[in-house]
């Protein structure tokens, strides 16, 4: 079975970047891999997928035109460049299996350890 670990994660000033990478182990990467990031006290929130065999992309509104997803199939991995952050991005960033198209991704129920990424000045 894949395992799948996020990294990248850290501290960055509003207006800053990030890039998170989402690395598959055990297995080879699957088709769809989402995103997904958990506030304090709040749900986990769906943020943006990738179908590395159609290259389709989804991006949830509240990152659109800041965030890139795209795919290194030769490293198994999955990045997720994160710019022009602001504090409301501050949350545990989660990478899982999903269905991934461009009108929607799918959930899980496996999770990882996740990544931290705070927003702060």
């Amino acid at each position: 079975q894949v395992q799948l670990v996020e990294s990248g994660g850290g501290l960055v000033q509003p207006g800053g970047s990030l890039r998170l990478s989402c690395t598959a182990s055990g297995s080879t990467l699957p088709y769809g891999i989402g995103w997904f990031r958990r506030a304090p006290g709040q749900e986990r929130d769906r943020v943006s997928c990738i179908n590395r065999a159609s290259r389709l992309t989804f991006y949830d509104d509240s990152v659109k035109g800041r965030f890139t997803i795209s795919v290194d199939n030769a490293k198994k991995t999955v990045h997720l460049q994160m710019d022009n952050l602001k504090p409301e991005d501050t949350a545990v960033y989660y990478c899982a299996a999903v269905p991934c198209d461009s009108q929607n991704m799918g959930t899980s129920h496996v999770w990882g350890q996740g990544t931290q990424v705070t927003v702060s000045s």
